[in-house]
């Protein structure tokens, strides 16, 4: 991705996944950390793109707020499965399926047999996170499928050291679909930012709408990245150059 395919500055919405994007991944979700200055950057973005600033995550919005208050305009939590479109805003909720209350049992007994892992309840989903115990990545997954098996509204998906159960119709395109409908990020043209193959299909309808998709790892090495040329963009109300990847980022 080059800068010359960014659309300009001023016509810009800025969409921005969250973990492994903006703050550093963490061995618990819980665990995250934001970096002195990210939340001033994001203020500053807000005001310059006339609040055209938003977080698309597959963390609750309550998560998004504890971290970074009221920096983002907008937030779309859970994949999409929830779109708060002002600080001051009611979360709206798309009509999607909730997970049977068998397959958080099985999660939770999943959980108990693999000390150090972590199950992460959504309002429509789950995560099972196995950073921890990695030998538990195939487990996880067989389990989780046979769960899924004959229950087409529900899709399994994997992110960074975990597996997702999410129903259909709640992901991250059409999240920067849905807020790229509203004011004030109808008109402009949106940039995604993400880590992550959940983030893809985020990517795909910005680039589709005639803005960009920007992966971090070969766009900008790692958050750290991310942060700072975030920060000069808000210093200076322009598109820095892309920094290089380091050689141990490189797709």
């Amino acid at each position: 991705m080059t800068l010359d395919s960014l659309p300009p500055f001023d016509q810009t919405a800025l969409l921005l996944d969250l973990d492994g994007t903006l703050v550093d991944l963490a061995p618990r979700p819980d665990e995250v950390v934001v970096a002195p200055g990210l939340v001033d950057s994001l203020r500053q973005l807000r005001a310059r793109l006339q609040d055209a600033v938003a977080i698309v995550t597959g963390r609750p919005i309550e998560t998004v707020d504890s971290l970074l208050g009221d920096a983002p305009r907008a937030v779309a939590g859970e994949h999409g499965g929830v779109v708060r479109f002002d600080p001051a805003a009611a979360p709206e909720r798309p009509d999607l399926p909730a997970p049977p209350p068998a397959w958080l049992s099985a999660a939770e007994r999943l959980v108990a047999e693999h000390p150090g892992a972590l199950l992460e309840r959504k309002a429509r989903g789950f995560a099972l996170h196995y950073r921890a115990v990695p030998t538990a990545e195939a487990v996880f997954r067989d389990t989780l499928l046979r769960l899924l098996e004959g229950h087409e509204h529900f899709q399994l998906l994997p992110a960074h050291m975990l597996w997702e159960v999410r129903p259909r119709g709640a992901d991250k395109g059409r999240a920067v679909d849905t807020l790229m409908q509203r004011p004030p990020f109808a008109g402009r043209r949106p940039v995604f930012i993400g880590d992550d193959v959940t983030d893809e299909d985020g990517m795909a309808v910005a680039r589709r709408m005639g803005g960009a998709g920007l992966q971090v790892a070969p766009a900008f090495g790692t958050p750290a990245g991310v942060r700072s040329w975030l920060a000069e963009a808000a210093r200076t109300g322009a598109w820095p150059p892309l920094p290089p990847p380091s050689p141990g980022e490189l797709p």
